[in-house]
């Protein structure tokens, strides 16, 4: 398996989880918008050169990991962050 580099870029209210794999200029994101100590988690987007590799679920780790770091709660407002709180259950005390 490539590896999978993440990049968080906090631009305040707005932000964004970026995922670069070995040997492809294509970027996976991870997008959402911040209100208070609630993030909400609105989109994924992964391009089909880098699919299939687990880039979107290494996206939502990201967003997982860092909830638990500074205290925050996650709407999973995209349809595949939706998806990710389902098969994991031990995420359940960070659905906002």
């Amino acid at each position: 398996m490539s590896d999978i580099v993440i990049t968080h870029f906090d631009q305040g209210a707005r932000g964004e989880y970026h995922a670069k794999v070995e040997g492809s200029e294509a970027i996976g994101r991870l997008t959402y918008s911040q209100k208070g100590d609630v993030v909400i988690a609105d989109h994924t987007l992964v391009p089909p050169e880098i699919g299939g590799r687990g880039v979107a679920a290494r996206l939502v780790e990201a967003l997982i990991e860092d909830a638990r770091k500074f205290g925050y709660k996650i709407v999973p407002q995209c349809s595949y962050v939706e998806a990710a709180f389902r098969r994991h259950p031990e995420w359940a005390d960070l659905r906002a």
